[in-house]
Order: C-alpha cells, then sequence, then structure tokens
C-alpha cells in the first residue's frame, strides 16, 4: 500500500530571496532520499511562505522491497592465493562483511576477477526508515546564508519553532536541535496566532487559510495578481507588469492584501525609471499607468495582513514615499547643474579595482576597444560609438546613481539627452549596461552593443589578467554573466569576428596592467568563453553535437553555432550514425595525421581508388560550402563517401607492412579527416 508523506518545516521570517531555491531543493533532496532508500514514490510538492516549508510526497510505498546487493571486494589474485586458499586480504574482506570466507564470489569486471560478497538485505517499514530520512533532509537544505541559535548543535535558515511530520497521518518522531516533531502547526503571527492539528494535506491546506495563510505560493501570486488589477482598473489604469516584483512578493507575505496609494503629479517631472525603480526597489510597490503608457501618480503595495483601517496604511505608505521620491526630485535637480561631460573627469578619482587603475583609465581602455569593433563591423557609427563610449560611466558620479544605484546608465541617458547628445549616444549609454541578466534585453544599436560587448571584455581580461578568477561559485565582479552577455550579443547581432582576436586587443590596452603572462591569459579568457558558449547553446542542443562542433573551431561564434544547429540536423540523416562511427575509426587510426599528398600509383586495392575518387569528387564543393556557411549541405556531401568508406574499411589494411604504402594510406584517410573536421569532429559524437 501507498501513503501519504508530509512535512512541515516552522520558523522565524526567511528572506524572500532564499525561498524558491529551497523548495527546489527540497523536492530534491527528499527524491534522493526515498529512492536511495529504495521507497517507490510518486509525485513531490513544495510550498513556502516567510515563515515555513512544507513538503508533500503521495504514493509512498509503505515498506521497503527485499534486495540483493552486491558488495566488491579487492581482486581474485589479491584475495586468493594460488592454491586457491584465502589470504589475509581475502579474510579481512570477508569479516569486514560478516561473512566466512567460502561465502565469497568471483565476479568478472572490464578489469579483471574481482572477489564480491551478495547480501539479502530484508526490507523494513517506511515509516522507521523516515526517522532518520526528515532530519537528514532538514539539515541538508543548502541555505545562502544559515544560522545557530541558542547554544544547539545545528544550523538552518532561521531558528525553528516547530516541525510536522506525519505519514499516512501517523507523527513520525524525531528532533531536530530543540524542537520535536509533531502534529501540530500555527496560523498566520498576526491575524491567527493559534496552533492547529494537522491530518494531511488537504486538512493542511484548509485550516491554513482557516488560519490566514496561503502556503502555496503559486495561489498567492494569483491572489496579488487579481488584486493588484482590480485596484488599478479602480485608479483607471492598469499595472506596469513586473513578473520578478510579482515572485517576490509573493515569498513577503503569508495572506496578501493589496491598497492603493498616491504621490504628488509634480514628481512626475523626476524620470519615470527613477519613480519605478525608487517604488519597487525600496517599497516593493506596484507602478501603474494609463492607457498610452505614461505613469500615474498612484502605487499598490500588497500587506501581509487585513488592515482594520486601510487608510492609515495608505497614508503610512504615501508618507515613507514622498520621503523617498521627494531624495530623487533633489538629486536629479541638483545633478542638472554639472553636464555629464564634466563629469568624466572625476572618474580619475574613483578607483575600478585595485590593480586595474581608475574608472577612467578603464573607460579610455574600452572606449579604444569598442572604436576598433566599429570600425570593423559598422564605420558609419565609430564617432557616435567613442562618444557613448566616453560618456558611458559618467552618471556613476551623479548624486542620483549614488542614492539609487539601479538607475546607472538610466540616468546617463536622461542627463545626456537634458545636455543635447545624439540620441543614438544617449541611448547607447544605457544600453551598454545590457544584457543585465542571462536572457535579459539586449542592446538595440550597434553602437550600444559594441560599447557593452568592449566594456565586459576589458573587465573579464582585466580580472583574469590579475588573478581575479572565478572558482566555484564566487565570481564576485560577475564575470560569468559579463561573458554570457558578450556571447549573447554577438550571436544576436551575428557579429562575424575572431573573439582571440578580441581578447588578444583588449589584453594589449591592459599590458602596463597584466600580472600574468599574456599568452596564458588569453588562453585563460578563451576557454573560459567557451565553457559558458558551450553551456548557452547547450540548452537548445545535445552535449555531444556541441563538443563536436565547438572542438572543430572557436573563434567565430556565429559560424560555431551554424556548424552546431547544421550538425544537430545531419543527425536525422540516414547515414549519420554509420558515418559517425567510420569517422571516428579514421580518427583513431591517423591519431596526429601526415602532410603527405596521397599518390595513387601506390594503391594496391581498388577500394582505394574508389575512396580516393570520391573523396576528390566532393572536396572542393565541401570546402566551398563550408566557407559559405552552407554546413548542411556540406555535410549532405560528405555523406556520400559512407560508401566508399565502407568498403575501405572491409578491404583494406591501413597499416600495411610496406612504409610507402601505409604512410599513402594515412594520407589519404588524414585528407578525408582534415576535410570534416573543418565542421567537427566527429570523434567526439556519442
Amino acid at each position: 500500500m501507498s501513503k501519504e508523506l508530509f512535512l512541515e518545516i516552522g520558523t522565524e521570517e526567511i528572506p524572500a530571496g532564499f525561498l524558491p531555491k529551497a523548495m527546489a531543493d527540497m523536492e530534491a533532496l527528499i527524491r534522493r532520499e526515498l529512492e536511495s532508500a529504495r521507497i517507490a514514490h510518486g509525485d513531490v510538492l513544495t510550498m513556502a511562505t516567510p515563515r515555513r516549508l512544507a513538503l508533500c510526497v503521495k504514493g509512498v510505498a509503505e515498506h521497503q522491497p527485499d534486495a540483493e546487493i552486491t558488495v566488491m571486494g579487492p581482486a581474485k589474485k589479491v584475495a586468493f592465493g594460488d592454491d586457491g586458499t584465502p589470504t589475509k586480504a581475502g579474510e579481512g574482506f570477508a569479516r569486514g562483511q560478516g561473512v566466512d570466507p567460502s561465502a565469497l564470489t568471483i565476479v568478472a569486471t572490464e578489469k579483471g576477477d574481482y572477489v564480491a560478497v551478495v547480501k539479502k538485505e530484508t526490507g523494513v517499514p517506511t515509516a522507521g526508515l523516515l526517522t532518520e530520512i526528515l532530519p537528514r533532509l532538514i539539515g541538508s537544505i543548502p541555505f545562502k546564508k544559515s544560522m545557530r541559535w541558542g547554544d544547539l548543535d545545528v544550523r538552518f535558515a532561521r531558528p525553528m519553532h516547530w516541525i510536522i511530520a506525519l505519514f499516512d497521518g501517523v507523527v513520525v518522531p524525531f528532533s531536530f536541535g530543540n524542537v520535536k516533531s509533531g502534529s501540530v502547526s500555527r496560523g498566520h503571527r498576526f491575524m491567527a496566532d493559534t496552533t492547529f492539528p494537522v491530518r494531511d494535506l488537504n486538512h493542511y491546506l484548509e485550516e491554513c487559510e482557516r488560519h490566514f495563510v496561503i502556503p502555496d505560493p503559486e495561489k498567492r501570486k494569483e491572489i496579488i495578481r487579481r488584486e493588484i488589477e482590480r485596484e488599478a482598473t479602480t485608479a483607471g489604469g492598469s499595472v506596469l507588469t513586473d513578473e520578478a516584483l510579482l515572485e517576490q512578493v509573493a515569498y513577503l507575505v503569508e495572506y496578501p492584501s493589496a491598497v492603493r496609494g498616491g504621490f504628488s503629479t509634480s514628481f512626475l517631472d523626476v524620470p519615470r525609471e527613477v519613480l519605478i525603480t525608487s517604488m519597487r526597489e525600496h517599497q516593493r510597490y506596484f507602478s501603474l499607468v494609463d492607457a498610452d503608457g505614461k505613469l500615474l501618480p498612484n502605487f499598490i503595495t500588497i500587506n501581509n495582513t487585513l488592515a482594520e483601517d486601510p487608510t492609515v496604511v495608505v497614508k503610512g505608505n504615501e508618507r515613507v514615499l514622498r520621503a523617498r521620491l521627494s531624495d530623487a526630485r533633489f538629486f536629479y535637480d541638483e545633478d542638472r547643474k554639472v553636464p555629464l561631460e564634466k563629469r568624466v573627469e572625476a572618474l580619475k578619482a574613483v578607483v575600478y579595482q585595485a590593480k586595474l587603475g581608475t574608472s577612467f583609465e578603464k573607460m579610455e581602455r574600452f572606449r579604444s576597444l569598442a572604436e576598433s569593433l566599429a570600425e570593423k563591423l559598422n564605420p558609419a557609427v565609430k564617432a557616435k560609438t567613442a562618444r557613448a563610449a566616453y560618456l558611458c560611466k559618467a552618471d556613476l558620479v551623479t548624486g542620483m546613481v549614488g542614492e539609487f544605484p539601479e538607475v546607472q546608465g538610466i540616468m546617463g541617458r536622461e542627463y545626456a539627452l537634458l545636455q543635447g547628445e545624439d540620441k543614438e549616444v544617449a541611448a547607447a549609454i544605457a544600453e551598454h549596461y545590457l544584457p543585465i541578466q542571462a536572457g535579459g534585453e539586449l542592446p538595440a544599436s550597434d553602437i550600444g552593443a559594441f560599447v557593452s560587448i568592449a566594456d565586459k571584455v576589458d573587465t573579464i581580461c582585466g580580472c583574469f589578467g590579475v588573478g581575479l578568477i572565478p572558482s566555484g561559485s564566487a565570481d564576485p565582479y560577475a564575470l560569468r554573466r559579463s561573458a554570457i552577455g558578450v556571447i549573447a550579443i554577438i550571436l544576436d547581432k551575428g557579429y562575424r569576428l575572431s573573439l582571440p582576436a578580441l581578447i588578444g586587443s583588449s589584453l594589449e590596452l591592459l599590458s602596463a596592467k597584466l600580472t600574468r603572462p599574456a599568452e596564458q591569459v588569453a588562453a585563460d579568457v578563451l576557454e573560459f568563453f567557451c565553457g559558458r558558449f558551450v553551456n548557452l547553446v547547450g540548452n537548445d542542443y545535445a552535449a555531444d553535437v556541441v563538443e563536436a562542433a565547438v572542438a572543430a573551431g572557436f573563434i567565430d561564434l556565429v559560424d560555431a553555432r551554424a556548424r552546431i544547429a547544421a550538425l544537430a540536423e545531419f543527425t536525422a540523416h540516414p547515414d549519420f550514425e554509420p558515418l559517425a562511427v567510420a569517422f571516428k575509426r579514421v580518427g583513431n587510426i591517423i591519431k596526429e595525421g601526415t602532410d603527405l599528398s596521397v599518390d595513387a600509383a601506390l594503391f594496391q586495392d581498388a577500394a582505394e581508388g574508389g575512396l580516393f575518387e570520391a573523396f576528390s569528387a566532393v572536396q572542393s564543393s565541401v570546402a566551398a560550402k563550408a566557407a559559405a556557411g552552407a554546413y548542411l549541405d556540406a555535410l549532405t556531401e560528405i555523406a556520400t563517401l559512407r560508401g566508399p568508406v565502407d568498403t575501405f574499411f572491409d578491404r583494406v589494411m591501413v597499416m600495411a607492412e610496406d612504409d610507402k604504402v601505409r604512410t599513402n594510406r594515412l594520407a589519404l584517410l588524414t585528407s578525408i579527416a582534415r576535410m570534416c573536421g573543418r565542421i567537427a569532429d566527429f570523434g567526439r559524437i556519442s
């Protein structure tokens, strides 16, 4: 029979950003634990609020099945002497497994014969196993930061107050720190701060709602969405779409309730991004817009309680927001007194990184790099690119960005427009920070793209050049994000450029700052980019296809992606699999290959001549199509070699005794391998 497992961990308020990952980790951990314990189960559901993490597993087997387990020991020749009697190693292994040496069996493996013990394990009731599994699971949930409380030797995101652990409605007994598992939960801290018993998941959900708690974050999101849309309609507008804010707010409350407030229309003179940022980042308010998309002097905030007097709540929020917006207007007015161009000099006093110099020095480096990109890819915008690069960091020394760092770039654009800069230059100042995150918005213009690429490449090369290389999860300068951004822009724009050359140019500009050999830095940076590229395109293509194409060359990213796409499509060709096997065999035979030309006079079998003729017939065409980027057409032509290749291997011994004949056959295979190797390394196809 199958049962329901239910777990709830009640705590002090956990930061909203911790909860989505904690839910995913809980699901992964319980699946791993149950599978490791050979306990069959069904669907897993996780939920979270700031004060609780909950887990439910349906269809959990009541009893662990019996199992036969083979425990491998030492090699047979180590465990037994020549006369077949157990050695000390064999006896020790048997003793460690609790059996007589006569119970040892021999198992044949790829590495030879090994001794083993075959044990039969009798399954035990699941309930008994859960007493060990659940506390281990709770202690294994990885949080960005965890803490101890009291003098306890346990850690969790926040101090724990209660645990519900039920299997088929019966408490699974265990302790975590000073908290014992039970069947009692608690309601909302302010609206229903009482305990209530729980029987199962459905009963839990019903009782939670009766006690003003919505455990399911998706349901909370829908409630919030409905509430803010209702308030916006009442105000004669609509909610400015902000899914990230909705996600965050949903994890800040247990029982969402919306109220609407307003602010003086005089604040609408401040750039809308500043107003939106101030409301979103500092107050978690939703902004409202009219039918034309213009910002309305209203906001909606989500409370964690039902307000007895909403007007009191509204006035309090309006008072806090008024102070924030007054600050923003003050900085906006003050910043406009100094032209953006004059602020560039102030960057000389701003240290970007101790070993890499000031922000002014960095700007000069990537401005030069951006100009070279424009010269190569769109000369018509070279001057505007240089101007955008020169001004793009100037807003870092404004009062507005000092107070609201989230609007860097945006304020640079606004101040540039106010002082009469070209609109394209102003737009590029904001765009050069894009993308802000993986999958985020990319620069729309070439100018913004060139400055963005140059800035990010300078950051990556500079950090690698002074030994600030990401390791594990540590990446304080967000180099992974910068590399993904560069790759995404290049692929989006279709820029045909040499990545090694771009890295080399950046390192030349950084030469006075480097503390490592430039050649080593260049190799490390290229490998770093390659890793990010493989991860990025690996979301759309099979890993071995990506690896095979990248192994054939990682210079031009657009070209590499085109080869990956063609190879992925070619894998559906009926001749692909046998052809890949054949070319893998070619690679295994030739190893380093030879630069000698093929001499038809040395052929001893018709299969050699047949393969040489087939190769000669497609060689030029394949090269031309590959050069034109028509990789699928090139691969289709290569596929015509399948028959001659198969015949060759069926009838010809490549490693002939005659040196000249052997070398000639290797030269033929080398020519074929190099033709194919321009597109992909077929030896990497699994």
